[in-house]
Parts: structure tokens; C-alpha cells; sequence
């Protein structure tokens, strides 16, 4: 009998914590690195290989978990999607790696600010240029402060490749970041 108690307890216990506003952080951030490792794969697979570059799917989990969740764990998924994805798939290649690291983490970081500030759609646009912004300013320094090759990267044509993604993102990311938020009560 003292058992089954104790086993009750400890399952409450477990609930309880995976239910408390810190552990739906680190449930969430693990579900949304894994699904930031997932869906470029899965993009991949159904539409081919220039999928990550045209619709951003990355890009998705990183954002999503910056509206719902705020910088530190948009930064966690940020890194962790880099690093797994390339870790269990080679992709990106270890010579983007880290330029897609530091591109990720400045969209984690600019929207987990801007979303404190004005609404999700304004701070996803405002994101979305920004980003870029920085990110052009990050290459430049690569190449010219640092003499470090940037493998063929260019701002100018991943915004014109990753429009479609873009569209995307811009279409479903505040309104689904809106309505998970409402649904794990991280309110409450």
C-alpha cells in the first residue's frame, strides 16, 4: 500500500512539474529543437533539396520559440537545430554551420526583443529586416575584418530564394505562436 502511494506521489509530482511555467519552457524548447531538426529533413525529403534554403524551415522552430517562449530558449533552439541537423544529417555543411548558427540566433535574439515591444507581426517583420541587416553586417566583417571565406553566401540571394519561406513565415508563425501560447496556459 505504501508503495502505491509513493508511486502516486512521485507521479504527481512529475505532473506537476511539467506543468509549472518552467517546465513548460524546457518541454517546449526540446520539442521545438527537435522539430527545428525534423522539419528541414522532412522539407528535404518531400520537395527536394533546395527546400531549406526556399522555405526557411529552420527558421520556424527558431521564431516560433522566440514569440512563445523569449531569447534564452529561441537561442537554445537556435543552436541545438544547427548543430543536431548537422550532426545526424551533414546539413547545413560544416563550412555554413556556423554562419546559419549566428544567422539563427540573430533572428532568436532581435524577435524575443522586438516581440516585447510591439506585436508578433510587427516584430516578425521588423525581424525578418533587421535580420538580414545584421546578418549582411556579420558577412562583411567575415570576409573583410577577418578574411574568412563565406562559401558562396549572400544575403541578397537567400532573401530572393527564401521569399517563399518568408511568405510563410510571416503567414503562420504569429498566429500559431499565438494560439500554442493560449493553449499551455504560459500565462496563467
Amino acid at each position: 500500500m505504501t508503495e502505491k502511494v509513493e508511486s502516486v506521489k512521485k507521479e504527481n509530482r512529475l505532473i506537476q512539474a511539467l506543468t509549472s511555467t518552467k517546465g513548460k519552457y524546457v518541454v517546449g524548447t526540446i520539442l521545438l529543437s527537435g522539430i527545428g531538426i525534423a522539419l528541414p529533413r522532412i522539407f528535404h525529403v518531400l520537395v527536394g533539396p533546395a527546400a531549406g534554403q526556399t522555405l526557411l524551415p529552420m527558421h520556424i522552430a527558431v521564431l516560433m520559440a522566440a514569440l512563445i517562449f523569449g531569447g534564452i530558449s529561441s537561442s537554445i533552439v537556435a543552436g541545438s537545430s544547427v548543430i543536431f541537423s548537422y550532426l545526424l544529417t551533414g546539413m547545413p555543411n560544416l563550412a555554413r554551420l556556423p554562419y546559419m548558427l549566428i544567422e539563427l540566433v540573430i533572428y532568436a535574439v532581435l524577435l524575443s526583443v522586438l516581440n516585447k515591444k510591439f506585436n508578433s507581426y510587427i516584430s516578425l517583420i521588423a525581424t525578418i529586416i533587421l535580420g538580414r541587416i545584421l546578418y549582411a553586417g556579420v558577412l562583411f566583417v567575415a570576409i573583410n575584418g577577418l578574411g574568412l571565406s563565406t562559401y558562396g553566401i549572400s544575403v541578397i540571394d537567400s532573401i530572393i530564394t527564401g521569399l517563399p519561406g518568408i511568405a510563410i513565415q510571416l503567414a503562420i508563425i504569429p498566429f500559431l505562436a499565438k494560439t500554442i501560447k493560449k493553449g499551455i496556459h504560459l500565462d496563467d
